[in-house]
């Protein structure tokens, strides 16, 4: 089942492009840092997803007054309040994948009376701070919003042109050699399917189990950066398809890395089974030890699969 090399397997995960999802709906996308909300009485009124994670602070930030939050089962959830924005801060009670419908009303004056949130709890993410600026349509924020999409689009190109450079148009082991992940001693594999275990109640079993390291020629803090990737022959005991949507890597001290990717991002159908792989990157001194693998799938809403007993070579 796993005869392909150690290199030729890292560069399906490396340089493959992922296949398509199913037609379910996946988890938002998560900002990574402040997220802005420009607002007017004459904006569509969707309603905003907004990424949370149990023990950890969302701050709600308002250029006007507020009049009150409802949110339903309030006591799930820490809040505290001012005039002006809120913390909100989820209990564990809460599972991944739970949707909370959240509105907010403002005082009146304001150019909008309420604005709705949907809180998608998250397995690995939070967005830390959302401002929303209300204000009546004027032609200068028309500009401005132009002149932030031609940024955004810029800065596409840039990254566009930054990766093919990088990659200078070679896939696989030419590949591996171009982005500098084939080291001397090429790529180390080991054999985890004894050391890895499915949690109690998941629905995906692993058969199979390998895990592979590839040194980068990038440093982070002094400390050499290394690619890590985890390889499962995972089986869905399951009734229903089970497609993947995300991954993150946990450490025995609670740190985590976030999957730079997931692949293929094909549904397992209930009985059968499906090779998954996941990449993540880490310093060569935070790859030592053994972790807890965590996969969510889009069937589901974001409920994990964990997997413990993670080592690599």
């Amino acid at each position: 089942m796993f005869a392909l090399s150690s290199a030729a397997l890292l560069s399906f995960v490396l340089l493959a492009a992922p296949a398509a999802a199913s037609g379910h709906s996946p988890l938002p996308v998560c900002e990574s840092g402040t997220r802005q909300l420009e607002l007017t009485a004459d904006t569509p009124r969707p309603v905003h997803e907004v990424c949370v994670r149990p023990g950890l602070s969302s701050s709600f930030l308002f250029n006007v007054k507020l009049a009150r939050v409802e949110l339903p089962g309030r006591e799930r959830f820490r809040v505290i309040e001012d005039e002006t924005g809120f913390l909100l801060v989820p209990s564990r009670t809460l599972k991944d994948g739970e949707r909370v419908r959240m509105t907010v009303h403002f005082q009146d004056g304001a150019a909008l009376a309420s604005i709705t949130f949907l809180l998608v709890v998250h397995p690995a993410e939070a967005e830390r701070q959302v401002e929303v600026v209300l204000q009546p349509r004027t032609v200068t924020s028309y500009r401005e919003g132009e002149q932030r999409a031609l940024e955004e689009v810029h800065q596409c190109h840039q990254e566009k042109a930054r990766l093919q450079t990088q990659c200078a148009g070679q896939v696989g082991l030419r590949g591996l050699f171009a982005q500098g992940l084939m080291g001397e001693q090429g790529v180390p594999s080991k054999d985890i399917r004894e050391s890895i275990s499915a949690r109690p109640g998941n629905t995906l079993t692993p058969s199979e189990a390998h895990s592979y390291r590839a040194d980068t020629e990038r440093t982070q803090g002094g400390h050499k950066v290394v690619r890590l990737a985890v390889v499962q022959e995972l089986q869905n005991n399951g009734k229903t398809p089970w497609t993947p949507a995300g991954a993150v890597l946990m450490g025995p001290q609670g740190e985590e890395w976030k999957a730079l990717g997931v692949w293929p991002l094909k549904p397992i159908a209930p009985g059968r089974r499906r090779r998954v792989v996941v990449e993540v990157e880490c310093t060569e001194e935070e790859a030592r030890g053994t972790f807890t693998l965590k996969l969510w799938s889009q069937e589901r809403g974001g409920t994990g699969e964990l997997f413990d007993g993670v080592t690599f070579p």
